[in-house]
């Protein structure tokens, strides 16, 4: 087996110097290196080696017909690898770049099919996290870079959770600590005629208006897929995200809420289950489970976000059973937020009626296409 190393970055140029050597020259032989970003962390190769690529999907467990980011740490390096720049891009990299923001255009043929999942089209992101930026440019200057967890598990906010999923199989880890905001970027295809949201992030749908117009968006981001559709885009089509234990998200007003997971947790404890419960700081001393955390407060949806896949992690190491979750909307990032979760759930919601009766709703493949 690979010895996986974890080697603490600074985020200072000098001192990171001899780090940035060893992880480019990493990339140019064909190797994996994991690092951080500002939005999760990253399992990077050469984007524009197609045997690079393949060590991704290999080392992930990921279909490969799931496209792969490729992360830039300038905005010319953008002329290689795409076939042209729509005006509506202009304007979004002049907002959001450096940053959260994954745009989709046609590709050059400079970008190999094994990084673009077989599409035309290629997926490209500028970090604004310092470490990502130095480390793309002592690589070569072009990183394919999906989150840095093993496929469907919840993606990694700290370089332990990396190496818990990747410990021998990549030589290396670079450790830039917990990561700011949590989320995988906003991806917007740019490549047809109408600009369209494929997954929420940061840079939310109100943002992305105000600067361009009207933005369609995904029937994916609410669950509805054709399961033989080929994805334009990380996280349109299969599960992610998920914890080991049984997820459901239970949806209602707060108090029936609160009754219901209540009932359900003592029906499963008599059943010798362990139960948990995902809340936020205004209830959590509402709940009886097993385990019990918050993701923060409601006022606070960033911190939310930052904490999701730590909670859906911490479960695992609770070996949790049941696993329930609070619905957490919000104006701005409450779209990123249960994208993820209702990923996570595999689409089990449970929705509370007034005066306690409940229904249980499994949106199945069938149900999802033709609603």
């Amino acid at each position: 087996m690979m010895e996986t190393r974890v080697v603490r970055a600074w985020g200072d140029m000098e001192r990171d110097r001899s780090l940035m050597e060893e992880a480019g020259k990493l990339i140019r032989k064909g190797e994996l290196v994991a690092i951080p970003t500002e939005t999760v962390y990253g399992l990077a190769g050469d984007a524009l080696n197609p045997a690079s690529s393949k060590k991704i999907y290999e080392a992930k467990g990921r279909p490969s017909d799931n496209p792969l980011i490729v992360h830039i740490a300038e905005r010319a390096a953008l002329n290689r690898i795409v076939s042209g720049i729509p005006e509506k891009a202009e304007i979004l990299m002049e907002a959001f770049w450096p940053g959260p923001l994954t745009l989709i255009f046609k590709k050059s043929g400079d970008v190999p099919m094994e990084t673009t999942g077989g599409l035309g089209t290629v997926a490209v992101r500028m970090p604004v996290n310092r470490i990502a930026a130095e480390f793309i440019a002592a690589s070569g200057g072009y990183i394919a870079a999906p989150s840095a967890n093993a496929s469907g598990r919840p993606s990694c906010t700290t370089a332990e959770h990396v190496y818990e999923d990747m410990k021998g199989k990549i030589p290396l880890i670079i450790d830039g600590g917990e990561v700011g905001i949590g989320l995988e970027s906003t991806i917007v295809d740019l490549s047809g005629d109408r600009p369209c949201l494929l997954r929420p992030g940061y840079i939310s749908l109100r943002m992305l208006r105000e600067k361009i117009g009207e933005v369609d968006t995904d029937p994916s981001i609410e669950g509805v897929m054709d399961e033989n559709a080929h994805p334009k885009a990380p996280g349109m089509k299969y599960r992610h995200y998920a914890p080991k234990g049984e997820l459901y998200i239970v949806r209602g007003a707060p108090e029936d809420v609160i009754e219901r997971v209540n009932s359900l947790c003592d029906s499963a404890a008599e059943k010798g289950l362990r139960t948990a419960v995902i809340s936020s700081d205004e209830t959590l001393d509402r709940y009886r489970a097993d385990i019990i955390r918050s993701l923060g407060s409601r006022q606070d949806e960033e911190s939310i976000a930052r904490n999701l896949f730590r909670v859906l992690r911490d479960m695992d190491d609770e070996g949790a059973d049941l696993i329930y979750s609070e619905e957490f909307g919000s104006a701005d990032m409450g779209m990123a937020i249960m994208n993820r979760l209702i990923r996570a759930a595999g689409h089990k919601i449970i929705e509370c009626q007034a005066g306690g009766s409940e229904k249980n709703v499994i949106l199945s493949e069938a149900r999802k296409m033709s609603s």
